[in-house]
């Protein structure tokens, strides 16, 4: 499943215009890297304005805005970026999940 939603996120970002062919501007790596991080940036501003609990909530028009939707556009970025890198983000996943499910407590102690 999160293969077709990469594929699928992927070419609606092409066709809205975010990737262009031959455009070092638009297909700028860092960039879209620091969007990633914009859209957390995003949620921790509705985290500090106390709107997560339900995560999602409509503006004064129709676009959806809150915690989880802007967790949601980092998720959205990075499958973005990885299917043009293609990079199998679930394999990725899966193999990191694997990893993770081996390690030490909090990594052999760390606190954060």
């Amino acid at each position: 499943m999160l293969r077709k939603w990469q594929k699928e996120v992927h070419a609606n970002a092409k066709e809205k215009g975010w990737w262009l062919e031959g455009d070092d501007d638009v297909n700028n790596i860092p960039e879209k890297l620091m969007l990633v991080v914009s859209e957390i940036s995003e949620a921790l501003e509705e985290y500090r304005n106390h709107k997560i609990p339900d995560g999602i909530y409509m503006d004064h028009s129709t676009k959806p805005e809150g915690f989880g939707v802007e967790l949601a556009d980092a998720i959205i970025r990075i499958l973005d970026l990885a299917e043009y890198l293609e990079i199998d983000m679930q394999e990725c996943i899966e193999i990191k999940m694997d990893y993770n499910k081996r390690r030490a407590l909090r990594h052999g102690g760390k606190k954060c």
